[in-house]
């Protein structure tokens, strides 16, 4: 069966939508104006890495035997399609017009699959143990998830990671670090069995190039238990956020390896409370293979970038991680440094918005 998938964020969720097109499917991508006549006119380009060869194999969407759109917020119709990915940052959906789209994605009742960072309050809702509204100050703008039903959605923690090649335009994305999207089911078997179709046609999906049907990397895998989403939270403490510091940036790499034993130590934690809320050893990553992903992870992390490119707005899932461990009677002196230091960015980038210009304006930011 072909569906019709709705995808918003044309940078990260080209990735998923890549592989979508290349099983075969349907995919219309949510994105500005400008991007939108990029993409339908010259297409998507994806680099994956694989092993044995030296430079990465470029994927270009119109080679693909799915049928790629791109479309503005204004022009989608969530009552056409059968899926709908959320593949944008938690900072854009209260953006003009994105705002306007999940209201009507709300009122559709489709099921919804983020690929976020950080988690729909919706899904949280089907975390037993989490008073959710109590975690609304962590989201910038947490009108924008009233009226999503929690049965309806569902989340996968985006383990793969890409970004924009900085001399590239803005329909080609790199992946650096060429793992699986790790998915939760939905409440019903039915909506889920779409999430299950999608996983075996990525899985038995090939590039055909001179000759040989080459097998790309990053997968959909599928879970029964609604828990394996929260594997992306200690890897996001004790490495992501931890690139931030009170006056630069580094590496993830340098971030887990310059204090590998700390490093640990707050992944551990992490894994505590995950494990505290429901979540099984095995749902979540181990440590070593965690601190082993992020050796090749040679730039800061897109938060940190974000942070110091001068963002008033960032996915906080390190204060999410520090209210809910609050619930729980837990406290971390790691992670409330770690807020401290976010917090402290974001006041100084808002504090320099607000200054004038002075015949210069303030870089913006990357989120």
């Amino acid at each position: 069966m072909q569906y019709n998938v709705l995808i918003l964020g044309a940078s990260y969720g080209s990735l998923l939508g890549t592989k979508l097109l290349m099983a075969g499917h349907r995919v219309s991508l949510v994105c500005t104006a400008p991007t939108a006549r990029l993409i339908n006119r010259e297409g998507t380009r994806v680099r994956f890495p694989l092993r044995g060869r030296a430079s990465p194999v470029e994927i270009d969407s119109r080679e693909l035997s799915g049928t790629l759109s791109a479309i503005t917020p204004a022009e989608a119709d969530p009552q056409g399609y059968d899926l709908i990915v959320l593949g944008m940052q938690e900072v854009q959906y209260g953006s003009p017009g994105v705002r306007e789209l999940m209201r009507r994605i709300a009122r559709s009742r489709k099921p919804c699959f983020a690929i976020m960072n950080m988690p729909p309050l919706a899904y949280l809702r089907r975390l037993p143990g989490i008073a959710a509204d109590a975690l609304k100050a962590c989201y910038t703008d947490p009108a924008v998830w009233e009226g999503f039903d929690p049965a309806l959605i569902t989340l996968a923690s985006p383990d793969p990671q890409a970004f924009r090649p900085p001399e590239a335009q803005k329909n080609v994305l790199q992946v650096g670090l060429p793992t699986n999207f790790k998915a939760a089911r939905f409440e019903s078997g039915e909506t889920t069995a779409i999430l299950r179709q999608l996983e075996a046609d990525i899985e038995s999906a090939r590039l055909h190039r001179d000759g040989e049907a080459i097998e790309i990397p990053v997968k959909l895998k599928v879970h029964e238990s609604i828990f394996v989403p929260l594997a992306k939270w200690p890897m996001l403490i004790a490495g992501n956020y931890r690139c931030i510091r009170r006056h630069d940036m580094i590496p993830i790499r340098e971030a887990v390896h310059g204090d590998l034993a700390e490093s640990r130590r707050i992944y551990d934690w992490v894994v505590g409370l995950c494990t505290g809320l429901g979540a099984d050893a095995g749902d979540l990553v181990p440590f070593e293979k965690y601190a082993k992903a992020a050796e090749s992870l040679g730039k800061p992390s897109s938060a940190a970038r974000a942070l110091f490119g001068g963002a008033q707005h960032i996915e906080r899932v390190d204060s999410l991680v520090r209210r809910i461990a609050r619930q729980r009677g837990l406290d971390c002196d790691a992670l409330h440094e770690i807020v401290g230091l976010v917090d402290e960015r974001l006041e100084m980038n808002r504090a320099q918005r607000e200054q004038p210009a002075f015949g210069f304006e303030p870089v913006p930011g990357m989120a």
